[in-house]
């Protein structure tokens, strides 16, 4: 039988008797009467809300008596109050006090941390949340299993008749103890027991003592043991253990050990300090016992929005002496800052003291092979299309190393500061021209080797533009017109001789072009196919696009190119006489619906490795059937080219070395210009993503004019169930910065190959394993008058293999890793990774560092 009691229904309601103002008038100040006769004169009832223990009560028992308001409850009893329930085989229940006496199978569960009580027998109030339980085991922050409907389709992993246990918090917390005193909603003291975030009964690890106690935030106990794999490991004198994911604790590290055949052993120690909510700090030291120390510190902060601060600093104290000294230091500060939905600033700013400490110490081979170093802040405004900006940017390029006596050679190029405003396409008026404008103010300076700005040179940059935009039928055409002009404050002498040292003109520039344009885009001719075989594979429709595109630009006016000094992309503008044609043939696929009526499920569905698309939970109708049987790309290959009219761009391409036009920059990166030409390199972009599993990228820049590729990109990705595995092969052969032809210079001239492959998730239990390598299969220089490489080809760069294996919560991982990077660094090191599960890990293998 089932009773139901009501606090607020037992008890009389409490009543106001003061009349309510009209609603437009109601204030937290307003009182008296109304004004007017017909404003409501008579007073309202309110209810005044009772306290918490008023809340309502259920319970389900077999039989049950009652003596005075002391309810006696026996067999499979329930009570129920909000979202706590409470279940035991006996239960005395005082509906005045709210307190429970329970026997016999107790289990206590909800609350706002998901609580879970399992015990012989206890005591406990409803209304203030106190017990005693005897012979507990309980939990913290997870939902026990919950049956649920099987899935629609069998092949799907999902198919069963249970789901896991959920974890409601990042820090799931389990305890069992011989006596569990409760002393408030979240308060525990645990007598002669164990914590835990493993699942019971027989968890990875776990701490003992004689008295753990619990507020909410930690769990903390003194004279504890650690058992790890069910042995004792380690004596505690004191010892805390987090409970609420968000609460974070200043404390030691769990200290980092390694080998590495450059820096000897490593041992290393971090201390972490929490400044406050929104802040903290780590700073701690490595010990490298061929090198000397290692510092490093990291300061965060997080504010509201995107707000956010970050600054990194590295540093090494090499005691090496002399050219071996690879000793240096690198600072980043990355932040943002939003001052108003249209306003922020942003800032991306390093300083890094040498390249080669960077190359020789970075764990990161992406990073340590890039040489450039790149500072950026800027402040920005933008509403309805326009943006008003500040900007200051530092650009240092590393072009030549140190090595023995000769000295390391940079580029550094710097912007102190540049002011823009801007706007993007607005109508004039009520017309249908359309305008854009750019306009800037900066302060420029460059240094290198042989040559460097004498103070900072002023340059002014005006360019507006108005389009007309119209269709004819479905043709897209959009013609427009502009002006651009350019003012500096000082220039580059000429005639200068090409590979020459640069010579600086204090007299100023003006630079004036006038522009047109002519935009055509054809109508998408498309069509429509029904396969009448793999279906699986090609779905229920396949259609073929093709998006012809034509346009043609102008720009006229530049004849003193070889005078302006370069800074940026704003200097390299160039009289141009063009037409860029082109075509994009897309393949799209749509999937069919299964058989039962169940909606079809598309390869955009977001999948991982060995994931299938979450199935139904129950049938469609058959007029929904087809709803979310979306189409997906299968194919895209897009082909671009340009013809010059105007080979030599107004007598500015210089024979014989590489030349670099804004025109030229906007077909491709890849630099092509050596001679006066009238065709540039074909451009080819092509993907196919045959599956949700698989993905094929291909793209080249073949010059049809030296009959050769001058980039040749190739990546493939795939994974299947468990398994995945990647392939990235690229290669570059084109002018080199300091190009010269018929002379022996360098050409850019690379041919590299990365491998990934793997089995296994490292989040999961059981084994995973993976590993990785990148080779350069030619050499990196080549001379144009040797036909021979001048070095071995498939040499190794990098090699990496990882293998872990993961129980219940705890898991251990182990790399060998290996850098091949020529005379600076040729490095092997073996790092490892002990996790516990909400506690930390010990080891110097990186999250960020893993292969899966």
């Amino acid at each position: 039988m089932a009773f139901a009691l009501s606090g607020m229904h037992l008890h009389a309601q409490q009543m106001t008797t003061q009349a309510p103002p009209p609603p437009d008038q109601i204030t937290a100040q307003t009182t008296g009467l109304p004004n007017t006769p017909s404003e409501v004169r008579y007073p309202l009832a309110y209810i005044v809300p009772a306290a918490d223990g008023g809340s309502d009560v259920t319970w389900d028992a077999g039989t049950q008596s009652e003596h005075n308001g002391v309810y006696s409850l026996d067999n499979d009893v329930v009570i129920t109050m909000k979202d706590r329930i409470i279940r035991a085989d006996h239960i005395d229940f005082d509906k005045k006090t709210g307190d429970v006496i329970a026997s016999g199978h107790l289990v206590i569960t909800g609350g706002e941390n998901q609580e879970r009580i399992s015990a012989a027998h206890g005591v406990y109030n409803l209304k203030n949340q106190t017990g005693r339980f005897y012979d507990v085991s309980g939990s913290v922050a997870m939902k026990p299993p919950a049956v649920r409907a099987p899935t629609l389709i069998p092949s799907d992993p999902t198919y069963s008749t249970a789901s896991r246990v959920i974890y409601t918090s990042g820090n799931p917390f389990l305890f069992s103890g011989r006596m569990v005193v409760k002393t408030g909603p979240a308060n525990y003291d645990i007598y002669d027991g164990t914590v835990t975030s493993c699942q019971l009964p027989k968890p990875d690890w776990l701490l003992s003592s004689t008295h753990f106690s619990m507020d909410g935030d930690k769990a903390k106990a003194t004279g504890s043991t650690f058992h790890l794999l069910g042995l004792p490991v380690l004596y505690l004198p004191y010892v805390t253990h987090p409970v609420d994911s968000n609460q974070r604790q200043s404390g030691f590290l769990i200290p980092t050990i390694g080998q590495s055949s450059t820096k000897g052993f490593i041992i290393g120690e971090q201390i972490y300090v929490v400044i406050n909510r929104s802040s903290d700090l780590t700073v701690g030291a490595d010990y490298y016992s061929s090198r000397g120390y290692a510092q490093m510190a990291t300061f965060r902060y997080r504010g509201q929005g995107q707000d956010f601060v970050n600054v990194h600093y590295t540093g090494l104290l090499d005691k090496l002496v002399g050219a071996a000294n690879q000793g240096g230091e690198d600072f980043v500060l990355a932040g943002r800052h939003d001052f108003t939905k249209y306003t922020r600033t942003a800032g991306n700013i390093e300083y890094l003291s040498s390249y080669i400490y960077r190359e020789a110490f970075t764990d990161n081979f992406n990073q340590a092979v890039t040489s450039d170093v790149v500072s950026t802040a800027y402040l920005t405004h933008d509403h309805d299309g326009f943006e008003l900006a500040a900007l200051a940017d530092r650009y240092q390029g590393i072009k030549l190393i140190a090595q023995g006596t000769t000295p390391q050679q940079q580029v550094r190029l710097f912007h102190v500061p540049t002011f823009s405003f801007s706007a993007t396409d607005h109508h004039l008026g009520t017309s249908s021209l359309e305008y854009t404008f750019d306009a800037s103010a900066s302060g420029l300076k460059r240094t290198q080797p042989n040559f460097a700005t004498g103070g900072v040179v002023e340059r002014f940059d005006f360019h507006p533009q108005v389009a007309v935009p119209f269709s004819i039928g479905q043709w897209r055409i959009r013609p427009a017109v502009g002006t651009r002009e350019t003012l500096y404050s000082r220039s580059r002498v000429t005639p200068y001789t090409p590979g020459g040292t640069p010579v600086e003109d204090l007299g100023g520039l003006t630079r004036v072009t006038l522009e047109g344009e002519l935009d055509i885009r054809p109508p998408v001719i498309e069509r429509t196919f029904t396969p009448t075989a793999f279906k699986k594979f090609l779905g229920s429709q396949i259609r073929h696009t093709i998006e012809p595109e034509f346009a043609y630009r102008y720009t006229g006016g530049v004849d003193n190119f070889l005078k302006v000094l370069r800074f940026d992309e704003t200097d390299v503008v160039s009289d141009r006489n063009e037409a860029e044609y082109g075509v994009t043939q897309r393949l799209f696929r749509k999937a069919a619906p299964h058989k039962d009526g169940t909606p079809c499920h598309t390869n955009e569905l977001p999948q991982g490795p060995g994931l299938e698309p979450e199935a139904a939970s129950e049938p469609v109708p058959e007029d929904q059937a087809n709803k979310g049987c979306g189409n997906e790309e299968l194919i895209s290959w897009r082909l671009t080219q340009k013809y010059f009219f105007d080979p030599t761009f107004g007598h500015a391409v210089l024979n014989g070395r590489r030349n670099i036009f804004d025109s030229t920059l906007d077909l491709s990166g890849v630099a092509f210009l050596t001679e006066p030409r009238s065709i540039s390199p074909l451009i080819s972009r092509l993907r196919v993503r045959t599956t949700a599993k698989t993905d094929v990228e291909w793209d080249f820049d073949y010059d049809t004019g030296a009959k050769k590729f001058t980039s040749n990109n190739v990546f493939l990705d795939v994974h299947q169930g468990n398994a995945f595995g990647a392939l990235s092969y690229a290669r570059l052969d084109a002018p080199g910065r300091f190009y010269t032809s018929n002379v022996s210079s360098t050409v850019s001239s690379f041919n590299q190959m990365r491998v990934l492959l793997g089995y296994g998730q490292p989040t999961r239990p059981g084994l995973a394993i993976a590993g990785n390598a990148g080779f350069d299969l030619c050499p990196a220089v080549t001379s144009p008058t040797t036909a021979t490489p001048s070095a071995s080809c498939a040499t190794l760069q990098y090699a990496a293999i990882q293998t872990s294996y993961n129980w219940n919560c705890c898991g251990l991982a182990v790399e060998y890793r290996k850098y091949e990077l020529g005379a600076v660094r040729n490095e092997g090191v073996y790092r490892f990774n002990f996790t516990l599960a909400n506690i930390g890990a010990a080891g110097n293998l990186r999250r960020a560092e893993r292969l899966f």
